[in-house]
């Protein structure tokens, strides 16, 4: 399981959209998404359950600083949450 931050994406967007705009690029559908609202930059968190960090962080680079809806989106592989 991997987690996956797309920032400044557009606020209108719908999970829909960001699922085909994912994998035009090569990324399998994501499980579940969080939208994190910003201060003029909304952001999505999105959990892949069949996704490694390793395999995310192949595709990353595919998407990252991409020009995607007026906007220039910015992808960021989260580390794994530390147990405690």
């Amino acid at each position: 399981m991997a987690d996956l931050l797309l920032g400044n994406i557009d606020e209108h967007v719908t999970d829909a959209e960001i699922n085909a705009f994912l994998e035009r690029y090569g990324f399998p559908p994501f499980d579940a998404i969080q939208r994190i609202e910003g201060a003029g930059r909304p952001a999505a968190l999105l959990t892949f359950h069949t996704a490694s960090e390793e395999g995310l962080r192949k595709l990353q680079g595919r998407i990252h600083n991409l020009f995607w809806r007026e906007h220039t989106v910015s992808a960021q592989v989260m580390p794994p949450a530390r147990e405690e």
